[in-house]
């Protein structure tokens, strides 16, 4: 059983049962999942985006949902008792419930480590009582995990196992049908409706800004999906025709729209990453509820949200965040970066490095780590029957 609760958990869990049936071809799975995961052959008894919600604010206004789909995952797991259940990312959701489930003697496996290296520490115990291994994308993560002495294993990132190291800028416009010879600013103002409703407005008026600067400026913005693709347009309704000219819409193509930019703005979250490995000079922005941000901002321990920067362990990549991602702000930056390309080669051989360490065959991985643990199971479950 796996329950997955958003995009990225999606791409995870695909690749991680596109792996395990290679050990195991007649394994079953069911849970909760998206559309790549069901395209392996996956059972989601629950619509994934129920559970795509961030912020205090926003999960409260949908607690009597989480909650009740929460005990049903529970039935429904202690009913079929599977050999594994594995939650993928999702903590606020997936630790009680894997609580409830490793009580009931299923052996539990996290896939993608909360932060709790950043805040809420004290699901160190959680884990450490619920979570019989953990698996990591981030080499930090595992370190962090082994000094706490909870069984865990680095996989590496499937991005970067599924990302070339050196990209076709040209072969990406000629997709997207881009002019080769211009400028390309790429914008992902977030794939949740409360991260373009907050950013999206800040995003066009700084792109807006940057094509006052240089009118050869192509913007592309790719829409997660048909909703969002409606939030952006009617955000972008109240552009001047005239000035409209300059944006180019896409459904889903965001690794395209990456690869054939010059720069990214985008919203903190696993983009960054995926600029990162695509080695595009970046600024990374985040808004969220004042009430959310006020609680969240109270409670973080480091002072680093990007992947690109955990993953350095320094500031590579700028940061904005609530009042600080302004157009003001955010429009200098992008420029500097589309105007002065030569200055960020150092940034881009970082990105290299960094591309290499995380380059592990993760699904791979972790369908082994994940088969071992059943199989070690199965053998205690053996001796302790031959014992009686």
């Amino acid at each position: 059983m796996i329950v997955a609760g958003e995009l990225s958990g999606d791409i995870l869990g695909a690749g991680l049962i596109r792996e395990f049936k290679k050990l195991h071809p007649q394994v079953e799975f069911f849970g909760i999942g998206g559309p790549r995961m069901e395209q392996e052959g996956f059972t989601s008894h629950w619509p994934m985006d129920r559970l795509s919600v961030m912020g205090f604010v926003e999960v409260f206004g949908r607690l009597r949902e989480l909650l009740t789909i929460r005990k049903d995952v529970r039935d429904l797991c202690l009913r079929e008792k599977p050999d594994l259940f594995v939650g993928i990312d999702a903590p606020d959701f997936n630790l009680t419930l894997e609580g409830w489930i490793h009580d009931a003697g299923i052996p539990v496996a996290h896939y993608v480590s909360p932060s709790v290296w950043a805040w809420k520490q004290g699901r160190l115990k959680k884990i450490a009582r619920c979570v019989d291994h953990m698996l990591t994308l981030l080499p930090f993560e595992a370190a962090f995990y082994h000094d706490k002495n909870i069984p865990v294993t680095f996989v590496g990132h499937p991005l970067a196992d599924e990302l070339p190291l050196d990209v076709d800028q040209n072969g990406s416009r000629q997709t997207l049908g881009l002019a080769a010879d211009r400028p390309v600013l790429a914008v992902l103002p977030g794939s949740r409706s409360n991260e373009v409703k907050y950013l999206g407005h800040t995003f066009i008026d700084t792109a807006l800004r940057c094509c006052e600067v240089m009118p050869e400026l192509q913007v592309a913005i790719p829409c997660a999906n048909s909703l969002r693709r409606h939030q952006i347009e009617a955000q972008l309704a109240r552009v001047a025709p005239e000035l409209r000219q300059c944006f180019h819409l896409y459904d889903g193509l965001s690794r395209e729209v990456m690869s054939a930019s010059d720069t990214v703005l985008l919203a903190s979250g696993t983009a960054a990453l995926e600029a990162m490995l695509l080695k595009k000079p970046m600024v990374v922005a985040y808004k969220m509820a004042w009430l959310s941000h006020a609680i969240i901002s109270r409670m973080i321990k480091v002072d680093r949200i990007s992947l690109p920067n955990l993953i350095a362990g320094e500031m590579l990549v700028p940061e904005m965040i609530q009042n600080d991602a302004n157009v003001d702000s955010l429009s200098e930056l992008l420029l500097d970066r589309l105007q002065n390309p030569d200055n960020y080669r150092s940034l881009i051989e970082r990105f290299y490095q960094m591309h290499h360490e995380l380059k592990q065959e993760a699904s791979a991985v972790a369908a082994e780590t994940i088969s071992d643990l059943i199989r070690e199971r199965q053998k205690s479950a053996a001796i302790s029957t031959s014992t009686l």
